[in-house]
């Protein structure tokens, strides 16, 4: 495969109506995908396209920060989670984490939740053995995370759509987690300048090792320029990758080698690789 896509939502309902359709066009294009849960029912259909597609698709299973499950069913929702986690295309855990953008006013006590079924999330990924993607958004949510991992984790993991700053990058590093970027690098400023908004992501970027970087669409999500606007899809890594180069001062096949490289050794396993323990970066 020329790139992989870590982090992608082909399950979800945006793609009901041509899902083959653009399927086929990452296939085309070389792209392999990891398609990443965030409830219980997304994760099995996650599942079901690694199934159907199992040379360029593997999953992930998880509880997206602000899809908490009601307290009565934690435990069900988990035992569940463990039938699912435990299929030799399930790569990872997650998406799993913490989200505090947009918490109304008992924000504490959703934090505490959120906190609550993350960890029981890595816990889940220090038994089967597989690393974690990371959902991590709002003030003061990357330094919560990395308390939490510091003290529980025992596997790798990926910080997907990374959007802190340098010092918050430098937290998961120094964990040997890796930093997955999407198409809002590609986004212009009002200068005109490549670079999103009011994150510093070229910095980022720029000083992060190039053996802990990957890529990824989020799709249907935040495409990237040119396509900015449509909805997002696989075949549209190659814009990321061709910004991400350019950042790097490197060519867009030394970026493809990089971090395809990086996704199979931290994500992408082959299918006769049942125990998908890490090996440390």
């Amino acid at each position: 495969m020329k790139l992989i896509d870590i982090h992608a939502h082909l399950q979800f309902s945006q793609f009901d109506d041509d899902r083959e359709a653009v399927i086929g066009r990452a296939r085309e294009a070389g792209i392999g995908v990891i398609n990443v849960g965030t409830d219980l029912e997304s994760s099995r259909a996650a599942i079901d396209l690694a199934d159907k597609y199992p040379d360029i698709m593997r999953a992930t299973v998880g509880v997206h920060p602000t899809d908490l499950p009601e307290i009565g069913k934690v435990d069900e929702i988990f035992v569940e989670l463990k039938k699912l986690a435990i299929n030799p295309k399930v790569v990872g855990i997650g998406e799993c984490g913490l989200d505090y953008a947009r918490l109304d006013r008992e924000a504490e006590k959703i934090k505490e939740r959120q906190k609550e079924i993350f960890i029981k999330q890595i816990h889940l990924a220090n038994e089967v053995k597989k690393p974690l993607m990371l959902h991590i958004r709002g003030v003061g949510a990357y330094r919560d995370a990395y308390e939490i991992l510091k003290s529980e984790s025992r596997v790798l993991g990926d910080a997907h759509f990374f959007a802190g700053n340098w010092d918050e990058a430098k937290l998961f590093l120094d964990l040997g987690f890796a930093l997955s970027f999407t198409g809002v690098i590609t986004f212009p400023t009002k200068a005109g300048q490549p670079q999103a908004s009011a994150y510093d992501y070229d910095g980022v970027i720029k000083n992060t090792p190039l053996d802990r970087i990957m890529i990824e669409t989020d799709c249907p999500f935040v495409a990237p320029v040119p396509y900015r606007g449509k909805r997002n899809e696989p075949s549209y890594l190659s814009a990321i990758a061709e910004r991400l180069a350019a950042i790097r001062g490197l060519t867009v096949d030394e970026i493809a080698q990089a971090t395809t490289a990086n996704a199979e050794r931290l994500l992408f396993k082959p299918l006769n690789i049942v125990d998908t323990q890490l090996e440390q970066f």
